[in-house]
């Protein structure tokens, strides 16, 4: 079988030049001054900085996360549960607050992103490791085809959804009241920090932490992977049955709620969080595939010789039909 990088040496020369992408050295720039003033943060954070400052920042850097993950990952660009207008409010806010652009454009690049999963089309593509993955294809620019490629992906839902187009228009007022006033004011205002802990802790050491977060959404398939030569269009799927070797699973079966961003399934914290949110039913129609439904997708799709991912969302649904409604309190009985 051939390898990831055996397939991309075979790509005709002028191919590979259209995706050719150059460096955006003003986010270079940006990104080199932000993690140092972040690693900077840390030292005063053990020596200076007051405990509301520490618990202010660790609160922001969670919602931050939160709004990231459970919000424009698994909610806007899966849908793999609906919320009320309430929580859909709630997570557009966490999402401005970690200052990761619009939930609009987010989405949009996230999906090109599955469409063209370790392809050159991908704009988080890489063929070397993890931390070209992670940091280099932050610091690009999308080529001429990729703007083309993001202008065609089916952004239907979310143009219909009036609180992310309300953030989409409105999103650099959000950005800067929520993402940079909000850090830096709090604590010189009201509980009377120094500016520097402000800047360093409250701002710098949170963004860099949850924008690091944030980028393993789209890299950590470098982590937790099953093989780093893996194509979709491999075989061998058992693997499927236990929800194993994420993220193939997330890759090929996108809208489980319980799939997490960093190589967990049915743990982790936004996991439990959606389901808080069910409970207080602000969250519902939570989407998930049982073992069971996985092994008889796999079956159908063996005797028939149609598409395991076709065979395995038809069985899925059957099962989803007819799952109570609380079924994410009594997870250990549907997984």
């Amino acid at each position: 079988m051939e390898t990831q990088q055996s397939t991309t040496a075979t790509v005709p020369e002028t191919e590979t030049k259209a995706f050719k992408r150059e460096a955006s050295w003003p986010s270079v720039l940006f990104f080199i001054h932000l993690h140092i003033l972040g690693l900077y943060g840390i030292f005063v954070t053990l020596t200076s900085a007051s405990w509301l400052t520490i618990v202010f920042t660790l609160t922001l850097t969670v919602l931050g996360i939160l709004g990231a993950t459970a919000g424009a990952h698994r909610l806007w660009a899966h849908g793999t549960y609906k919320a009320t207008n309430g929580l859909k409010i709630f997570l557009m806010l966490c999402q401005t607050i970690a200052g990761q652009g619009s939930i609009y454009n987010w989405v949009r690049a996230h999906r090109l992103h599955h469409q063209y999963f370790r392809k050159p089309e991908d704009p988080f593509y890489s063929n070397k490791n993890f931390m070209s993955a992670h940091v280099y294809t932050q610091l690009l620019s999308y080529s001429s085809e990729q703007e083309e490629l993001l202008s065609k992906v089916d952004m239907k839902d979310l143009e219909e959804d009036k609180i992310v187009m309300f953030q989409k228009r409105f999103y650099w007022v959000l950005f800067i009241v929520l993402h940079v006033l909000l850090p830096v004011n709090s604590p010189l205002e009201y509980w009377g920090d120094s500016l520097t802990a402000s800047i360093v802790v409250a701002f710098s050491l949170r963004y860099m932490i949850v924008l690091n977060v944030c980028w393993l959404i789209n890299s950590a398939h470098f982590v937790w992977g099953l093989d780093k030569s893996f194509k979709p269009s491999d075989s061998n799927s058992v693997f499927f049955i236990t929800k194993s070797y994420w993220p193939q699973y997330h890759y090929m079966l996108p809208n489980d709620y319980q799939s997490g961003e960093f190589g967990d399934y049915a743990s982790g914290f936004t996991t439990a969080m959606i389901r808080v949110f069910a409970a207080l039913d602000a969250a519902s129609d939570l989407k998930t595939i049982s073992s069971t439904a996985v092994r008889n997708g796999l079956t159908e799709a063996v005797e028939s010789g149609r598409p395991i991912v076709d065979c395995i969302n038809e069985h899925a649904e059957k099962e989803q039909a007819e799952l109570p409604k609380n079924h994410f309190l009594n997870r250990n009985n549907f997984m």
